[in-house]
């Protein structure tokens, strides 16, 4: 019998049980979630890097001995979902913050760029080939530029929100607090599976 992809969240903190809700409701996918060394002894075929406070997790990521390990296997090709938290995790550049962390994503993020007064918004638009697809952002950063062979996939107010760059798809808002699951099921279908396959 054929083992189902394993997918990997991490747990340390922020939205993660989210994410674990979204994959087990499309089914098709094993989830279980890293919070500590010895999960990564698990067989990981894709890894989801949840919002939350980024700073928090990349301390974490650190002091529990999770970094290098993921860090190494992001830059090897493990595909990744990140979204708004999880999107600093992997910038190569942080524009007001000297801390970077996986740094594996060639872009340049502003932490929590739209204030206080827009801290909280919504709205829905195209992904990809995707349409009417909902976009919550909560304290969300903002791409401000994007490296070489980075792909758009989505923007609000002319800046991207969604870009995909090799194994990595990453976006400012949060697709797992909504009942849309096209996004989960695009990166199940485009990044996860044919990893497996290859």
């Amino acid at each position: 019998m054929r083992k189902l992809p394993q997918i990997a969240i991490l747990a340390l903190q922020g939205a993660f049980a989210e994410h674990r809700k979204m994959l087990e409701s499309i089914g098709g996918v094993e989830t279980f979630e890293i919070r500590q060394s010895s999960d990564l002894e698990r067989k990981i075929h894709a890894l989801i890097l949840p919002g939350g406070e980024s700073t928090v997790q990349g301390k974490l990521l650190r002091e529990l001995g999770l970094f290098l390990p993921l860090q190494k296997k992001i830059a090897a090709g493990l595909p990744v979902l990140a979204t708004c938290a999880g999107i600093i995790l992997l910038a190569e550049k942080l524009e007001n913050d000297p801390q970077t962390h996986f740094a594996t994503l060639p872009v340049s993020i502003r932490r929590n760029a739209y204030g206080r007064q827009l801290s909280s918004f919504y709205t829905a638009g195209e992904f990809g080939d995707l349409s009417a697809i909902p976009m919550p952002f909560i304290r969300a950063p903002q791409i401000i530029r994007c490296g070489e062979n980075v792909q758009i996939l989505s923007e609000y107010d002319h800046l991207p929100t969604a870009v995909k760059f090799r194994n990595q798809l990453a976006m400012t808002f949060h697709p797992e607090i909504t009942d849309s699951d096209q996004i989960h099921r695009f990166f199940l279908k485009n990044m996860v599976l044919p990893a497996i396959k290859n």
